[in-house]
């Protein structure tokens, strides 16, 4: 008798634990929706503030050495201003249009895959339908109903005196 109640209360937990995430899942896609949209927000304005404050550390480095040597700055000035160098002794690289382009083009990749990666899952975007939530809500409705009908408690019979 036992192991009849065990089993019993087991089947219900497990038939009204599923039951209820359906009719809650059902019910609450919006709100799953609207976190899961936040969540990337989050984590693409975190990796904004990482950014900024790298580049921030990058300007503070550059300001110290351009006041412990000031001769750095005539020899940056030409590559940040877009000069032409006026040391015959120096070769400086050019870079060609094309080849700004190209660069361009494997960032801008490389920015469209990191986003794809972080989106809703596959299972919320399934629920989008009016007509799958209706189904999620009367599967997880039913099976609520049943784990109470049949794995309920038991009658006990009339007791004896």
């Amino acid at each position: 008798m036992q192991r009849q109640n065990i089993l019993r209360v087991f089947l219900f937990v497990v038939f009204f634990s599923i039951g209820t995430a359906a009719l809650a899942g059902s019910v609450l896609y919006d709100d799953l929706l609207r976190y899961y949209r936040n969540e990337q927000l989050l984590r693409s304005a975190e990796k904004t503030l990482k950014q900024l404050e790298s580049l921030n550390a990058d300007y503070d480095a550059l300001l110290k050495q351009l006041e412990e040597n000031p001769g750095l700055l005539k020899r940056i000035a030409p590559a940040t201003l877009g000069t032409e160098p006026n040391d015959a002794n120096t070769v400086y690289p050019k870079v060609t249009a094309e080849q700004l382009d190209a660069a361009r083009k494997v960032l801008a990749k490389d920015l469209e895959q990191q986003q794809s990666k972080a989106e809703v899952p596959d299972w919320i975007t399934r629920c989008s339908e009016p007509s799958r939530r209706i189904i999620l809500f009367l599967a997880g409705g039913f099976l609520i109903l049943i784990s109470f009908i049949c794995f309920g408690t038991a009658k006990q019979g009339p007791c004896k005196q």
